[in-house]
């Protein structure tokens, strides 16, 4: 073993020669990891590193200080591809600064304070694909600037403080980046882009689209025109059928039309954020079968029963939903401020399903008719009439009630909708209770759940003698000086058909006796009214929502208070009465409040320490923990993690281009690539 070691020796040298000649050549306080790539992080330097070697293809020369460039700073380095000067002290681009880096592909001066871009700034940089000029102070821009970059595919300048852009003839760009400028819409004119499939416009303040530019970017895939003020959906995006991402957040154009987008089926991606939407419809799924990442953040969203079905297509399709923790429910007050995708069916409100089974007994007796008045309208329901079932007891399931028509008799008690015939015994009358079970009413003389008890029962003829309850369907429970509380849960119960209860009602008293209306989803079976007048009669009347304003409408009245004399309860004997000791138990609580600060003042100034009276001292030890931990910040730190796109004005920082083949910074292995 030992002569095969000798014998392999001068080949393991061989082999680290060149390892040892290139780490060797590496520039001062920079790290050369490979041949090819130097990384010069934060060397607290004003100028450009020297004696680089000029092999090097790839250079980062990010945070480190730099506040001016020379053209000698780049001499020799005629196989550079890729220059990351991000996160610099930049103001200035001198003329022809670039030109000896004639292999250039990609160079990124992101988040440096330039201020002006000249005609020749990127003189000699025919082969340049990628321009990064985002967050600086870029104000002018020299319309010749860009005309030597033919072979430009990405050109970002979000961010800075332009007011006009000049015009880009780029045959082979794909992405142009204007988000959080101030300038208008472009127009053909002005992005000569045959080739462009991503243009973002966020932020820009505008107010309407260059119809004919969308037109004529046949090739556009993604469009980002959120922030903007747009207080109409653009037309020219129905007729945009290729697009897949797609970005509309945070415009006035109020509720989303849904006809306005559903033939742009080819959306993966769709951000629909703070456009006043309370619901979404389940036809979303059949409306863009490809989409997999949904935003509909900062809406008011109801979430009753409607809206069920959305956290379970969440799951079932394994939809990413993007700002999940700003998509919360707006109403009804038990949901209110909850996580939209993390509520579970039962959360909505939804009104379970049952079947009712019930035992049919064979009679030959007849109910007598139920005489009901409510709110001055008599309704009489016929008897039922005897069964001819010759079984003595069989099941029958309860049909669900249907909705009487327009035309048939609307007044009829739909109460007893929800009863067989012959349920009651001995004349008894079937009604349904408040928790939705039957019941019987039975005449005098009878008992029993079924009235099936009583030896001498009154004659059905005999309707004086039987007992009628008279339970009106809507009624105030609460009232004060300015608000009533509706019970509705009799009007909701008797009807399970209906979406929703419009709530009608106008002040009696007063001069002003215009109806006011409101709706209300029928899984809300209670609801208070504000702001009323005190000492005031309402009248409030309930109808079904989606029928016309009167069609089965149940009214009541409710009289408010006067308002309340404050010194009624001071007079109180029971509330004197708890007072006192209340009083009592205060002042011994601040007794001992006292105590307890005057020994922990005497024993710091006996002792001199704090660790007992300074209850933030864990909290900083911590902070200080944080920052000795020797760990190195990653690049632009504080931008690479912005939850909102409203923070850092909106921008979605994007990881720099040296982080392509970066392994060693903060340990990230897969990075977000650029465009590519």
């Amino acid at each position: 073993m030992k002569p095969l070691l000798i014998l392999l020796q001068p080949l393991f040298l061989f082999l680290l020669l060149p390892h040892c000649a290139w780490t060797s050549n590496c520039p001062k306080d920079c790290t050369c990891s490979n041949p090819d790539s130097i990384l010069c992080f934060q060397r607290r330097a004003t100028t450009m590193p020297s004696k680089v070697p000029t092999a090097t293809k790839n250079l980062y020369v990010f945070q480190n200080g730099i506040e001016a460039l020379y053209q000698e700073d780049f001499i020799g380095l005629h196989n550079l591809e890729m220059l990351d000067l991000s996160q610099n002290k930049l103001t200035e681009l001198p003329d022809h600064v670039f030109e000896p880096l004639s292999s250039l592909r990609n160079l990124d001066l992101s988040f440096n304070q330039i201020t002006h871009i000249s005609q020749e700034s990127f003189a000699g940089l025919e082969l340049l694909e990628r321009l990064y000029l985002y967050s600086n102070a870029i104000k002018s821009i020299n319309p010749a600037a860009f005309d030597g970059l033919e072979h430009l595919l990405e050109l970002k300048l979000q961010g800075n403080l332009l007011t006009t852009l000049p015009a880009l003839k780029m045959p082979h760009l794909l992405l142009l980046d204007l988000r959080f400028n101030n300038i208008p819409s472009p127009g053909p004119s002005d992005l000569q882009t045959p080739k462009l499939e991503s243009l973002k416009l966020s932020g820009l303040g505008l107010s309407s689209l260059n119809e004919e530019l969308l037109s004529s970017l046949k090739n556009i895939h993604e469009l980002d025109i959120s922030n903007n003020q747009l207080n109409t959906f653009p037309s020219v995006l129905r007729k945009m059928k290729g697009l897949v991402i797609l970005n509309l957040a945070g415009n006035p154009m109020g509720p989303l039309k849904w006809e306005d987008i559903e033939n742009l089926a080819e959306l993966q991606e769709l951000d629909i954020s703070n456009l006043s939407l309370q619901t979404l419809p389940e036809s979303i799924s059949q409306l863009f079968p490809h989409l997999k990442k949904l935003t509909v953040a900062e809406n008011p969203f109801n979430c009753i029963c409607t809206l069920a079905w959305f956290p379970m297509w969440l799951r079932n399709q394994e939809m990413h939903l993007g700002r999940t923790e700003e998509t919360r429910c707006h109403f009804p007050p038990r949901s209110a401020g909850k996580v939209l995708e993390r509520l579970h069916h039962n959360d909505f409100g939804c009104p379970t399903t049952t079947t009712i089974t019930i035992s049919t007994v064979k009679t030959t007796s007849l109910a007598p008719p139920l005489i009901t008045t409510l709110h001055s309208t008599t309704h009489v329901i016929p008897p039922s009439k005897p069964s001819n079932d010759p079984s003595t007891e069989t099941e029958r399931y309860l049909p669900p009630p249907v909705p009487a028509s327009p035309s048939s008799n609307k007044d009829i008690d739909q109460r007893t909708s929800f009863c067989s015939s012959n349920i009651c015994l001995n004349g008894g009358t079937c009604l349904l209770d408040h928790q939705g079970h039957l019941e019987c009413t039975c005449p005098r003389g009878t008992s029993g759940r079924y009235c099936e008890i009583g030896e001498n029962p009154q004659p059905f003829e005999d309707v004086s003698t039987a007992t009628v309850i008279v339970v009106p369907e809507i009624s105030a429970q609460t009232v004060t000086s300015s608000s009533i509380l509706l019970d509705l849960h009799r009007y909701i119960e008797v009807r399970p058909y209906i979406r929703g209860v419009r709530l009608t009602y106008r002040n009696l008293s007063g001069l002003d006796k215009r109806p006011k209306q409101l709706n209300i989803p029928a899984s809300y079976p209670e609801y208070t009214l504000r702001g009323l007048n005190p000492n005031s009669t309402y009248s409030v009347c309930a109808s079904p929502l989606g029928e016309p304003s009167g069609l089965d409408s149940v009214c009541t009245e409710a009289q408010t208070s006067s308002h309340q004399n404050p010194s009624a309860q001071v007079e109180d004997p029971k509330l004197t009465t708890m007072l006192v000791p209340a009083v009592a138990i205060l002042l011994l609580l601040v007794l001992v409040a006292i105590a307890v600060g005057v020994a922990c003042y005497m024993h710091k100034k006996r002792a001199h320490l704090n660790l007992d009276c300074n209850p933030s001292q864990v909290e900083l030890e911590g902070v200080k923990a944080g920052l000795d931990n020797g760990a190195l910040p990653q690049k632009q730190q504080d931008i690479m993690f912005s939850s909102s796109a409203v923070q850092n004005r909106g921008l979605d920082y994007e990881v720099p281009l040296m982080q392509e083949k970066r392994t060693a910074n903060n340990n990230i292995n897969t990075l977000k690539p650029s465009y590519f």
